[in-house]
């Protein structure tokens, strides 16, 4: 199965920063300060950064329906100019109601619809022309941007969820790229709505994904979750990027980052550490963190009056003092450079993570939560397998069932499409192995797995009753395998962490009817079960062990991982490089010239020592020297070359 890493291929690999100057934040332009504008860029590009995101403010720059502010324009040409004198780009932002916490209109809006009033999305579609046809020319142009996350500006409080219509904004996206182009415009384009639309969330904010990767040169997810788990924390940016791997369009992560008032410098470094590998190992090919510096001088000017923690998301503080996040871009930036990303993809996987169509498809009768929780258990799915060392593909239920693989995963599934398990039975009839896991979801609507001849398909006899669960008792669950599956072997014990609600913490009792136990639980009942169909498996997990885990706080790592590396030795699919604990993963990244790079990640609080397993090869050092054991500080990255 293909995976992605397309680049904007006139473009480079983007490397850079949001900016704002600490002189006036989002009202620089007003009392424009070029000597310490210099100074910041220069520092940014000190630190391995040549692209800024930057910003026109709207408020500011159209003061009429049908003029710009000329010395603000002007003031803009020199910013450009300096950019160009460091040898560095930027990516100028149109509309810009939106910023940090506070949305501003122009004067001259009076309550306007922003997508649905004609002569309103007119005299937007004016501005990014006339703007476009002003700096079109300029060498330091290096892509646009028609807004800043406007599903939040066009509805705050509901950030456009149920509220924003699809077609009206996709048709205002195509209007204003049109602009773009009219004004003379050749380079990358895209919307700079964070990308998160139906596909990625489950929510519908009216910004489909799949609509507007139609329209854009590239996707630019802004990513700032909070979680319950350090490591569903470090890889949930990366699954966002697996989660974009549509229309074959470079994904950017446009926004990432956080406020030093949140978390303390070593902390804030091993996440930027952790999301920028993590994000590139998931397909991103640029990176503009968000953002250059603090304000705190602007503490009387909003937003940061009533959000002050905004002051501090700089990679620099006010003084002009880098942090250690500026350092750890620095250090990234260094890493793309000695492997030559521009000509780097990833390997090809052959095992499929499974994504229910659920999660984007409003089919009817179904609950809102049906969709979100798709993402919950994929994500821990994709925690799992990046623990047991797989490459894995993530594959839409709603574009079909790719024929290539030898391992597909189904985490804790309540719903999938008739045909979409019968893609399933085809590749395991084709002599794939096909995993799924028992989920009978979070309420009472239709409760139970919606999967048609469950008995069939796995070789068992259910013993559910109607209308009612069975629960899980206990805040662990503890399985003993019964049989060998890959490297487990009968009489190893897996055990897993137990949450849920009175529907979810609940497990599916069977009975054996041709399929083979391969794993029972604390009374002996079935727990794991495999079923020979054609030339290859069927295998059922009767808990919902991807949901519990996703729900628990500090789960990971749990053994869902060993389950999967089982499950993958089991089909065939051994990686080149993998790690004996799931606190070191491996993955690959192949240059064209044939040379394989293995980034080693780790997951541990701590200094680690792993010793890989290599198949068909050896590590080795940049500099040439052999590599058995790979030493980690806390949350640290070591990229080797496999041999």
């Amino acid at each position: 199965m293909k995976r992605q890493s397309a680049k904007l291929s006139d473009a480079g690999i983007w490397v850079g920063v949001n900016f704002w100057s600490r002189a006036g934040g989002p009202l620089m332009w007003r009392s424009y300060e070029p000597e310490i504008v210099s100074a910041e860029l220069a520092v940014m590009r000190e630190h391995g950064m040549t692209v800024t995101r930057s910003f026109f403010y709207w408020p500011d720059f159209m003061p009429a329906p049908d003029a710009l502010d000329e010395e603000l324009v002007s003031r803009y040409a020199d910013f450009l100019d300096r950019h160009q004198e460091l040898g560095m780009r930027t990516i100028p932002t149109f509309i810009v109601g939106h910023m940090s916490g506070q949305n501003w209109d122009p004067a001259w809006r009076q309550g306007r619809d922003l997508f649905g009033d004609v002569w309103f999305v007119a005299r937007q579609a004016w501005y990014v022309r006339e703007l476009t046809a002003r700096f079109k020319d300029h060498p330091a142009v290096a892509a646009w941007l028609l807004t800043n996350e406007i599903p939040i500006y066009g509805d705050w409080r509901s950030r456009g969820i149920g509220t924003l219509d699809h077609e009206q904004v996709t048709s205002w996206a195509q209007i204003l790229i049109d602009a773009v182009r009219a004004g003379g415009g050749t380079q990358p384009v895209s919307v700079g709505d964070g990308a998160w639309g139906v596909e990625v969330t489950g929510a519908d904010n009216g910004f489909r994904v799949r609509e507007l990767a139609g329209l854009v040169d590239f996707l630019g997810p802004h990513v700032y979750r909070m979680e319950t788990d350090p490591v569903r924390q470090h890889l949930g940016a990366a699954f966002v990027c697996e989660l974009l791997d549509l229309g074959g369009k470079p994904v950017i992560m446009e926004e990432f980052g956080l406020t030093s008032d949140y978390a303390g410098e070593e902390h804030a470094a091993h996440y930027y550490r952790q999301v920028l590998h993590n994000t590139l190992l998931a397909g991103a090919t640029g990176w503009l963190a968000w953002n250059n510096t603090d304000y705190d001088d602007l503490w009387r000017q909003e937003p940061y009056s009533h959000h002050p923690f905004e002051m501090h998301f700089g990679l620099v503080d006010a003084a002009g003092r880098p942090k250690a996040q500026a350092r750890e871009v620095r250090d990234f930036a260094r890493v793309l450079d000695r492997v030559d990303l521009a000509r780097c993809s990833r390997p090809d996987a052959e095992a499929a993570l499974v994504v229910s169509s659920y999660l984007e498809s409003r089919y009817p009768f179904t609950q809102p939560g049906d969709a979100t929780i798709v993402f919950d258990v994929c994500r821990q799915a994709y925690v799992a397998a990046r623990e047991a060392d797989l490459a894995v593909g993530v594959a839409r239920e709603r574009d079909g069932v790719p024929g290539d693989c030898r391992l597909y995963l189904l985490p804790s599934a309540k719903q999938l499409t008739a045909p979409g398990w019968r893609a399933l039975l085809e590749r395991a009839r084709a002599g794939a192995t096909v995993y799924a896991s028992y989920f009978a979801g979070e309420h009472t609507n239709q409760r139970g797995s919606w999967w048609p001849d469950l008995d069939g398909m796995f070789g068992v006899r259910k013993r559910s009753r109607y209308g009612l669960v069975e629960p899980i008792h206990g805040d662990r669950l503890t399985l003993t395998m019964t049989a060998d599956l890959g490297d487990l072997k009968a009489g190893d014990e897996l055990v897993f962490p137990v949450a849920g609600t009175a529907n979810s913490r609940s497990y599916l009792p069977v009975e054996p009817d041709g399929a083979q136990v391969l794993a029972r639980d604390a009374e002996g009942r079935p727990a794991l079960l495999r079923h020979t169909v054609g030339d290859g498996w069927m295998v059922l997990a009767t808990y919902p062990l991807e949901y519990m885990a996703a729900i628990t706080p500090h789960a990971n790592p749990e053994d869902t991982w060993r389950l999967y590396r089982a499950l993958a030795a089991q089909a065939g699919v051994e990686p080149a490089v993998s790690f004996d604990t799931p606190l070191v993963s491996a993955a690959l990244m192949r240059h064209e010239d044939g040379r394989v790079f293995v980034w080693c990640v780790s997951q541990s609080d701590a200094d680690i020592k792993a010793a890989p397993v290599v198949r068909g090869g050896s590590l080795r050092n940049a500099d040439g020297s052999p590599v058995s054991v790979v030493e980690l500080p806390p949350y640290g990255v070591s990229v080797l070359e496999l041999a």
